[in-house]
């Protein structure tokens, strides 16, 4: 009887290296998303020299409990109606300085856009997507402001300005002077409006 052959056999003394070449291919060429986050500014670690007063009524007190109910100037709000309340005091202009708020210069509210401040505070036990939903309003607000002057001056809205310069692909389409112009113009919007939005240390009740 004739004897049977075995099964042929595979090489698989260069697999590792096939594997280990695949791993570094898709590590290169892999693109991994991140999470923009929320843009805020800390506050820096040494103190100022001088002690910067503040007055209260340059400051928007915005309190978020745990239920989700808003006390905003320590009355309660619905969150539809913040975004716009808090447009009245960015723009109220009560010092006249501001020649271009709307405002109603109410001498008990806001001096100027750059003296009003936000203060945003929260409950420990506040659910996220309402803590979101209040930041959404609250930077809308500044949006709506700087959006309405940017169309004033130059057509066009802030949003789309500052899309547009933050854009990589712009770097190569667009000469360099007019990326500074493009650069200037978008802070002059946003020293215009500039946003101070301060969060408060979080609460558990």
């Amino acid at each position: 009887m004739p004897r049977r052959k075995g099964a042929p056999e595979v090489n698989a003394g260069s697999m590792a290296d096939i594997a280990f070449l695949l791993l570094i291919f898709f590590l290169v060429t892999t693109t991994i998303e991140t999470d923009a986050g929320l843009d805020r500014m800390l506050p820096p670690i040494e103190p100022p020299d001088q002690d910067v007063v503040i007055k209260q009524k340059n400051i928007f007190t915005v309190n978020i409990n745990k239920n989700g109910q808003l006390l905003v100037e320590d009355e309660l709000m619905q969150i539809k109606d913040l975004r716009a309340a808090a447009i009245a005091f960015l723009e109220n202009g009560a010092d006249g300085s501001c020649n271009y708020c709307k405002g109603k210069r109410n001498p008990s509210s806001s001096d100027n856009p750059t003296k009003a401040i936000i203060s945003l505070k929260n409950d420990r036990e506040t659910k996220y997507s309402t803590y979101i939903t209040v930041q959404n309003e609250l930077v809308g607000a500044y949006n709506d402001l700087r959006d309405r002057e940017a169309e004033r001056i130059f057509g066009r809205t802030f949003v789309e300005m500052e899309s547009q310069y933050l854009d990589p692909k712009n770097k190569d389409l667009m000469t360099e002077t007019e990326l500074e112009k493009l650069k200037d113009n978008v802070k002059r919007i946003q020293d215009m409006f500039p946003q101070k939005l301060s969060e408060a240390e979080t609460t558990s009740n």
